[in-house]
């Protein structure tokens, strides 16, 4: 039967998809806290008290990062180049999603709506995050190779989310919140179409290395286009809605380590 769960069982028990799977997952976390750890340092004074909760969100990817690098030398693996159309930041920062790269590289201090920007923009990357690392937890939590680091990244990811929530919530208070709404649909719209098309790419790389037989990759490349289409429909205001979260001051405290993993 295909599923999510046999999809990934293939992944993680070929060397070849496993080291593409996490080649790609390794670069787009470093990417985040690359720009994570450049929007910490340009906060604007007037926002200087998130500066430590943006940094910790960088720390966090930089170490999901240093995960899945572990994991690859684990069965002496090396990372391998990521091809352009799975890099799922770059497409998204080429259709005007989040803070350019650009304007991160200057030494000019960020406005308040650069953060706004950035926070909503989090809130929708987040939340697939979030929901796709729950799923593979519910899946392989248990597995002996990946449960840990699994369960390790997922509970970040929802501290992530978290943080974003709240602060996007306390900055509705503050005279932000049409703003917000504008750019979290932007971001919700953009996303989903960039998922689908960064999906449509890594199954076909999957496809063969795993040599997928051509009903098979259609059958997958069918379902890809039906969850665009039902998340274009209606899935999206997920994305965009804000509530309190559970997790009060999720990032507040100093970056969590992962011991085990260098």
């Amino acid at each position: 039967m295909l599923s999510a769960r046999s999809l990934f069982q293939e992944i993680v028990d070929n060397d070849d998809s496993f080291q593409l799977f996490c080649s790609i997952a390794a670069s787009g976390e470093a990417q985040g806290g690359w720009e994570n750890a450049r929007i910490a340092a340009l906060v604007p004074d007037g926002m200087r008290d998130l500066a430590p909760k943006i940094t910790r969100h960088g720390a966090d990817e930089d170490k999901h990062g240093r995960i899945f690098h572990a994991l690859l030398r684990r069965r002496g693996l090396e990372a391998v180049p990521v091809p352009p159309e799975t890099d799922y930041t770059m497409l998204l920062e080429r259709r005007g999603i989040g803070l350019a790269h650009d304007k991160l590289r200057r030494e000019e201090a960020l406005s308040e709506e650069d953060i706004v920007v950035y926070l909503a923009h989090s809130r929708v990357t987040e939340q697939r995050a979030a929901d796709q690392m729950d799923m593979l937890v519910g899946y392989f939590g248990d597995h002996p190779e990946v449960g840990r680091a699994l369960r390790m990244i997922s509970n970040d990811e929802d501290n992530h989310l978290a943080y974003c929530h709240e602060e996007l919530l306390r900055l509705a208070r503050t005279g932000h919140g049409r703003t917000i709404q504008r750019v979290l649909r932007e971001s919700a719209l953009a996303e989903i179409a960039v998922h689908r098309d960064v999906s449509l790419a890594v199954m076909d790389h999957m496809g063969r290395l795993l040599n997928w037989p051509a009903p098979k990759a259609a059958l997958l490349a069918a379902g890809i286009r039906a969850t665009y289409a039902y998340e274009r429909f209606s899935g999206w205001h997920r994305m965009v809605r804000l509530a309190m979260p559970a997790r009060r001051d999720a990032l507040g405290g100093a970056p969590v380590t992962a011991p085990g993993f260098a």
